[in-house]
């Protein structure tokens, strides 16, 4: 995988007042990691979000202080948004080394088309949505990728067993669990348990006693 390059600056502004620098389009970041001294740091807000982008959780980063000559390799550990307004509030990286192997979650995608799914009464259910690997760094992949063409008829599964990855990569789940299956459903059956469920929920909104509303919103806290 390569990598992606982002440039950081030490911070010196800390607590509630980074506020100020958000203001200024530059998001907090900080850096950790096993054995490594952490560090305060920031970056231009538009530059990080176009890596985050790219990066998602399981990309790369050659990140380049300004004090040091040779980049560090990190991964996005955590990222926080304002949950109103979507503005990126601060950033984890944590620095890797590429000669030591890493346990991370990474997505599973369902790619093909299944013939079971012409009949109406069959559904795709999507029970695994990552799987838990260990590898080096430079093997991660962005996402695992199941086929799932072969299906044709109810019953039929793909378990964590059947996906072949990398050699060098090791899947650290239950080797039977369900990655993926066609179950069949009349489509009449579902109509009425979605009824059932509606009727549910309506019974509940007239049973359930109106919140009060409090009079000032509560300020957040970053």
């Amino acid at each position: 995988m390569d990598k992606l390059e982002l440039k950081v600056t030490n911070r010196e502004i800390l607590g509630k007042k980074v506020k100020h620098l958000r203001r200024q389009g530059i998001t907090p970041v900080h850096l950790f990691g096993h054995g490594i001294a952490s560090l305060a740091l920031q970056c231009d807000t538009v530059q990080i979000e176009r890596v985050l982008a790219q990066a998602e959780q399981t990309g790369l980063i050659s990140l380049k202080l300004d004090n040091e000559k040779r980049p560090r390799t990190v991964m996005v550990r955590a990222f926080n948004r304002d949950w109103r307004k979507g503005q990126l509030l601060h950033v984890d990286f944590y620095q890797i080394k590429l000669r030591e192997k890493l346990k991370l979650e990474v997505p599973v995608v369902l790619v093909g088309e299944a013939p079971a799914l012409k009949s109406k009464d069959n559904m795709l259910e999507h029970e695994l949505d990552t799987l838990t690997i260990e590898c080096l760094p430079a093997k991660i992949p962005t996402n695992i990728e199941v086929d799932i063409s072969s299906f044709t008829e109810p019953g039929q599964a793909i378990r964590v067993k059947d996906i072949i990855l990398g050699e060098d990569i090791a899947t650290l789940n239950d080797p039977e669990l369900v990655v993926a299956k066609i179950s069949w459903r009349p489509a009449g059956k579902i109509e009425e348990e979605v009824a059932e469920e509606l009727v549910e929920v309506a019974e509940k909104a007239v049973e359930a006693p109106e919140e009060a509303t409090p009079d000032k919103e509560k300020s957040e806290e970053t």
